[in-house]
């Protein structure tokens, strides 16, 4: 049933996600005209507010985590604000809660950003007081699960109140405008997709590297690890997208009909396919910076580096490796795709002494939107000591390229798609089950092997297994 919500319910309305990201993006919305006039947004937490107390939280949020130029007025924003504790492990508050909902006009989407632990109690509640309806929908903030068996759990719990075509799972990375224009990339240029398979690329490299460590996550992080906390979800999903086949359409269904053959196409990984790294003291940036171990107090296995040598077993992509690497405390924040194209056939310019590079595309998602080509020219001269070529790349910076338009963070665009019900860039429940499969063998084998992280130095690009997981093959990471 498709509606544009006219409620917005934020469970976790005070933490940290809801501060820097919801609502900001909220906001945003809001002041370039958006959000339907009649949305009423609902925040609830276990704190004990009144609305004006809430709205006053709410200003502060604002008033640190948004741009100067972006904040404009805030009197009409703050006034869509309500508010209602809640102690969502019980039954008790619930009735409450939905008189402040009120009976909405046309829907209601529920935002539900808790703990994993939560999801099964606050279900039951939101059924006990009749908040799951035709007109709900529910949309979940990761971690959804620990590994397939939780995830199951999870989806099943959400399962009993919601059909699928109802239930939105965030992954923030497909709200990037950068891992968007993948998709047009590839499917709006008919350059590309001729080349786009195991005959032409040679090799692709999806990297997700941070400066930070453990910033506050201790307890969620040390039980997550590198593996669970980024290649099971965006990693995989910018795997996905890079390695799917052209959709019919851009909906929902065609779009994740075809990321889901992806990722169950997977190859699972064999020994010495993979490499796990925790971090030691060192310095970022010219600052010095504990190790994993003393900034968790203790000692620990979790790992803050994976390095990932995948396959896709399929037609396009037979013998193509796709090299993941994702770690914290990396000498910077960055997360880009290479896609690294094979050599020309022959060279003809290879008897006056010139030497090929491969072609070699690179789309930086973060912290800078960009698209590299690398092409080979001819170096300006009379040739007498034979002709010199030399790689040339051919940029095309977003932000310069569309200086009008207005740069949005990942949840205003998927804030919007589930007020009005597109779930095209959410996670369905298959492709999260897919995920973890792949995901759960991995971890499987690290235990059956013994495998524990090795040592590097915190502003280092990982352990030097990484590096020669890659060089083994005469691939080189790109850095």
């Amino acid at each position: 049933m498709s509606f544009t919500a006219d409620r917005l319910l934020l469970f976790g309305a005070t933490g940290d996600l809801a501060q820097r990201m919801l609502l900001p993006s909220l906001f945003a919305l809001d002041a370039d005209g958006l959000l339907a006039p009649d949305l009423k947004i609902i925040g609830t937490a276990r704190s004990s507010m009144s609305d004006a107390e809430y709205r006053n939280f709410a200003r502060a949020a604002l008033e640190k985590y948004l741009p100067a130029e972006r904040r404009g007025r805030m009197a009409g924003f703050l006034n869509r604000l309500a508010y209602q504790p809640l102690d969502a492990t019980t039954l008790e508050g619930y009735d409450d809660l939905a008189k402040k909902v009120g009976k909405p006009a046309r829907g209601l989407a529920i935002f539900l950003s808790t703990a994993p632990s939560l999801f099964g109690p606050t279900i039951k509640g939101l059924q006990s007081a009749g908040l799951t309806g035709e007109n709900v929908r529910m949309c979940l903030e990761k971690p959804l699960g620990t590994d397939l068996a939780t995830s199951r759990e999870i989806n099943d719990a959400v399962a009993g109140a919601f059909p699928e075509s109802r239930i939105f799972r965030i992954d923030h990375y497909l709200g990037k405008e950068t891992v968007q224009n993948l998709l047009a990339l590839r499917f709006a240029n008919i350059m590309f997709e001729p080349l786009w398979n195991a005959a032409h690329i040679d090799h692709v490299q999806i990297t997700v590297a941070e400066t930070v460590g453990l910033e506050g996550r201790v307890a969620f992080y040390d039980d997550a690890g590198a593996i669970r906390d980024m290649v099971q979800n965006h990693m995989l999903q910018l795997l996905a997208l890079v390695a799917m086949e052209p959709p019919a359409h851009f909906d929902a269904a065609a779009v994740r009909d075809e990321k889901v053959k992806v990722l169950r196409a997977l190859r699972p990984v064999s020994a010495g396919e993979t490499v796990t790294g925790q971090y030691r003291a060192g310095a970022i940036q010219g600052q010095a910076v504990p190790g994993y171990d003393e900034e968790l107090g203790k000692d620990s296995d979790t790992e803050t580096f994976v390095a990932i040598k995948g396959h896709v077993d399929n037609w396009r992509w037979k013998g193509v490796p796709f090299y993941l690497r994702t770690g914290k405390r990396m000498p910077k924040r960055v997360t880009e795709i290479v896609i690294q194209f094979r050599c020309v056939p022959h060279s003809i310019f290879a008897g006056k002494g010139a030497t090929m590079q491969p072609n070699r595309l690179v789309i930086g998602i973060q912290p800078e939107e960009n698209i590299t080509l690398s092409l080979m020219a001819k170096v300006p001269g009379l040739d007498r000591e034979g002709i010199r070529l030399r790689s040339v790349p051919l940029n095309i910076a977003m932000p310069d390229a569309f200086s009008g338009a207005v740069r949005r963070i990942a949840y205003e665009r998927l804030l919007l798609d589930l007020v009005e019900g597109d779930q095209t860039l959410f996670v369905r429940r298959d492709e999260v089950e897919a995920q973890w499969e792949w995901v759960d063998a991995i971890r499987s084998r690290w235990e059956a092997d013994g495998l524990t992280p090795k040592t590097y130095t915190a502003g280092s690009w990982g352990p030097s297994a990484a590096i020669a997981l890659a060089e083994r093959d005469g691939v080189t990471w790109h850095e």
